[in-house]
């Protein structure tokens, strides 16, 4: 090989290193630090884990107590037609705009709610870690399952994705619980779930209906591809949003409630979803004694 290819190849090394470098020192940033309904705030790494601080989480700033399905839908022209859409409801969801959706035996003795952000990376490592253990404890019925699930990732991160993997999450409800929770599972996946620095892959159909050919329920299920490529629960994902905004004490996500009560590692004035199945059944077994 001669020396000027030595050379070439080596100032080549020297750029890859340099936009490698480059990279991740921007999502570093990001992981510091994200827009929230138009407000900074801090994003917190715990345990190896990430939580996004939630603030004013109205799409276009309202304030969560204020915030309407119109607020949600943003500028985004096909977003703000759902908002004016009729509401259709995904079966097994109960309320006048089907959001309040609790999965597990009706006679379990607790409730845990979760409340969640598809695009949000600290769900994705709650789920990755401890997601298997919620289902198993739903099935053996140590407590049933509570699903408050948002959007406003869609303003801090730009983009639809939050608001398109609800839609198609509501699809899988439709089609049973259990769907629901495998393709949630999928949706958070390291496989699957898009990198925060983008590129927003929820906000892709098609990608969608990939994640969902690795869940048996949705694979070649023509009412869920219907579901998802027609958007008929589109305004329900907004509604959904809304609701979740309704609850003042949930400061980030992912958050944790037990029976009413938020759970979770102390990290300052808030608290965070652990992020390994131990610590995780401390706080579930301390609380449901």
């Amino acid at each position: 090989m001669s020396n000027r290819n030595n050379q070439a190849n080596k100032q080549a090394a020297r750029e890859r290193l340099r936009a490698e470098r480059e990279r991740q020192a921007k999502k570093d940033k990001m992981r510091r630090q994200l827009t929230v309904g138009g407000a900074i705030v801090a994003v917190l790494a715990i345990a190896g884990g990430i939580g996004v601080l939630v603030a004013n989480s109205g799409g276009d700033g309202e304030s969560g107590a204020t915030a309407t399905v119109n607020d949600m839908a943003g500028n985004n022209k096909a977003w703000a037609k759902a908002a004016k859409a009729k509401l259709v409801k995904p079966a097994h969801t109960s309320g006048d705009k089907g959001t309040t959706l609790v999965i597990g035996t009706a006679d379990a003795k607790h409730t845990l709610e979760l409340f969640e952000d598809p695009r949000c990376p600290g769900c994705g490592n709650f789920e990755q870690n401890v997601g298997e253990t919620v289902q198993k404890d739903i099935k053996d019925g140590k407590y049933k399952a509570q699903f408050h699930l948002a959007t406003f990732l869609d303003t801090n991160l730009k983009g639809t994705g939050s608001k398109n993997a609800l839609s198609a999450l509501g699809s899988a409800l439709n089609v049973s619980p259990d769907a629901f929770l495998k393709y949630k599972e999928a949706l958070f996946s390291k496989e699957f779930h898009p990198d925060e620095m983008g590129p927003d892959k929820f906000a892709d159909d098609s990608y969608l209906l990939k994640v969902a050919d690795t869940v048996p329920a949705l694979k070649g299920n023509k009412d869920f591809e219907k579901g998802v490529k027609s958007g008929v629960f589109d305004r329900w994902a907004l509604e959904m949003s809304v609701e979740f905004n309704s609850h003042d004490d949930v400061k980030n996500t992912p958050t944790l409630k037990l029976d009413g009560k938020v759970i979770g590692l102390d990290s300052g004035p808030s608290k965070v979803a652990p992020t390994t199945p131990e610590s995780f059944n401390t706080l579930i077994d301390k609380g449901v004694k």
